[in-house]
């Protein structure tokens, strides 16, 4: 049906203030540090601005997170405003989260996300983006749309100043860390043979979701998850949950993943129902040593690659070291499993980084035996640690792990 009425007639650009600015997760003067720091950065590079893409960099200086849905979103940064740009599909939610002002762009007109941000950047000259971001077709759009702007790259100093935690930021990972632990004891009560892996993840999903709406009432319930392997789906860290069935002598995983307000942590443990082999039991053994062995580095001063090559030579002592997966752990804060990442606290052998105090870094070794062979299976352990500034770390992660708490009786 013809309505008659055109697109040119209609707002390229709606203000959606719809409704009160919610109860933030953090601080006003913690969202005034993020972007203050940010400036700072700005200013040091000499830019005008910081044109903000990726999920991680507006939640963590917006304390808003986007569902993108094909759509583009941005968080504008200059010397004097923080300016949210969202789609109209969001209407005034972007604007009650956002530390700072916001603006919808509406679906009128093809082109009203960069005449969005043309309003905002007017008279810019140098603007930083998110490299490791931002799509080819993306960066050639910018340029289109902003031919006299020179794009520099802020991805890698702003990932750098993430990885340092404020206090509030690892209360929020300690809360989260202790969600988890919620989620381990609601999947433990209920493991038995016969039980499909869903419905060990569904328990998991609902304790932890309950727990965080108890402890943060305000906060948006979304993106927690479990994954709960058994048997050869072991195999992998990221293996998808499916309705295999548990059976006696199997080897499990179990893996809970909490989200508050962006910020991930985790529990993951290697588990049996009702025995183990011999072999299992020795290739367990060996990863819980090196679990513990990695705990005991993690301090600050250590180098990354440092810690992963003492813990390759356990490994290699025992001939598993081929079965070793990935790295042996990472930093924590804001980050989902699809979205996020601060790749330079890797515990990998080519990573140089030196632990600094407030760094939160997770001790995660595993080894992957294949099908088939004696001790066949994934063993991992996972625990998150806080690192002090009296050169100590605290584990922030309660679970017991190991041979001695984790087979589960038939």
């Amino acid at each position: 049906m013809n309505t008659g009425i055109q697109s040119d007639d209609l707002p390229r650009l709606q203000e959606m203030h719809n409704g009160e600015k919610v109860v933030p997760t953090f601080s006003e003067a913690e969202m005034k540090r993020r972007q203050d720091g940010l400036r700072r950065i700005l200013a040091d590079l000499k830019l005008d601005a910081a044109l903000l893409t990726s999920h991680h960099n507006i939640n963590y200086f917006a304390d808003f997170i986007y569902c993108s849905f094909a759509r583009r979103y941005a968080l504008i940064v200059t010397d004097s405003k923080a300016t949210s740009i969202s789609a109209g599909v969001d209407a005034g939610q972007p604007w009650r989260r956002t530390f700072g002002d916001n603006i919808t762009y509406t679906d009128w007109r093809k082109d009203n996300y960069f005449h969005a941000l043309q309003r905002q950047l007017k008279g810019m000259k140098r603007v930083g983006i998110e490299f490791d971001h931002v799509t080819l077709e993306t960066r050639a759009l910018l340029q289109e749309a902003f031919p006299d702007v020179e794009f520099r790259d802020i991805g890698q100093p702003v990932m750098w100043m993430r990885t340092i935690k404020s206090p509030e930021e690892i209360a929020i990972i300690t809360e989260g860390a202790r969600t988890a632990d919620v989620g381990g004891a609601a999947i433990k009560a209920l493991i038995a043979e016969g039980v499909p892996e869903y419905d060990l993840a569904l328990a998991g999903t609902q304790a932890m979701v309950r727990h965080i709406a108890q402890v943060y009432p305000h906060a948006e319930l979304m993106d927690s998850w479990v994954w709960f392997q058994s048997g050869v789906n072991t195999d992998g860290a990221h293996n998808p949950v499916t309705s295999r069935r548990l059976q006696k002598g199997d080897i499990l995983s179990m893996n809970c993943f909490p989200m508050i307000a962006g910020y991930y942590t985790a529990l993951e443990r290697t588990m049996f129902l009702d025995h183990a082999s011999d072999e299992h039991l020795r290739i367990w053994e060996i990863n819980c040593q090196v679990h513990r062995r990695g705990l005991e580095l993690l301090k600050p001063g250590a180098r990354c690659g440092d810690v992963a090559a003492e813990l390759n030579e356990m490994y290699r002592e025992h001939g598993l070291l081929k079965y070793r997966s990935f790295g042996y752990g990472h930093s924590f804060g804001v980050m989902c499993h699809y979205y996020g990442r601060e790749g330079g606290v890797e515990l990998r052998e080519d990573v140089n980084t030196i632990l600094q105090p407030n760094m939160v870094v997770s001790m995660e070794p595993m080894v992957s035996i294949p099908e088939g062979r004696p001790g066949a299976g994934g063993y991992r352990e996972h625990d998150i640690l806080v690192l002090k500034e009296d050169g100590s770390n605290e584990n922030i992660t309660k679970f017991p792990f190991g041979p001695e708490h984790n087979i589960i009786p038939a």
